[in-house]
């Protein structure tokens, strides 16, 4: 996995992962797969999570090692398409197709989320490409 990962993000995984390494063994629990991953970075869905442990033949039940965990990051971060995800939450909110959202409306939902946008940014917010 190598040389699909930095030596900076293996550290960085590692360091995660040894969080959730309860028995200090090199394996978490299948149950935290989903947190350690989300606390990376990716957004699996249980689903997801449940086929990745499917491909290794783990059960939920199961213990997953370093070295499986960093294949299944790389699938992960594979298949999510940062961009195109943020496109679609785009369009889910633009209801009448044209491309356009209220720059009222994404300064709403961003704030509901935490984030807050200066007046400038609001300004130049809200249009899908």
């Amino acid at each position: 996995m190598a040389k699909f990962f930095t030596p900076a993000q293996i550290s960085e995984f590692k360091e995660c992962f040894s969080l959730y390494d309860k028995k200090q063994k090199g394996k978490i629990d299948s149950k935290d797969l989903i947190t350690v991953m989300r606390c990376l970075g990716t957004s699996p869905t249980p689903g997801e999570i449940e086929r990745h442990l499917q491909v290794h033949k783990l059960g939920k039940t199961g213990e997953v090692d370093f070295s499986t965990f960093l294949i299944m990051m790389h699938r992960q971060m594979q298949q999510e398409d940062p961009k195109k995800e943020i496109l679609e939450a785009f369009r889910m909110t633009d209801k009448q197709k044209k491309g356009f959202i209220q720059a009222s409306e994404l300064r709403a939902k961003l704030t509901t989320l935490g984030e807050k946008l200066t007046n400038r940014e609001g300004k130049y917010a809200g249009r899908l490409s």
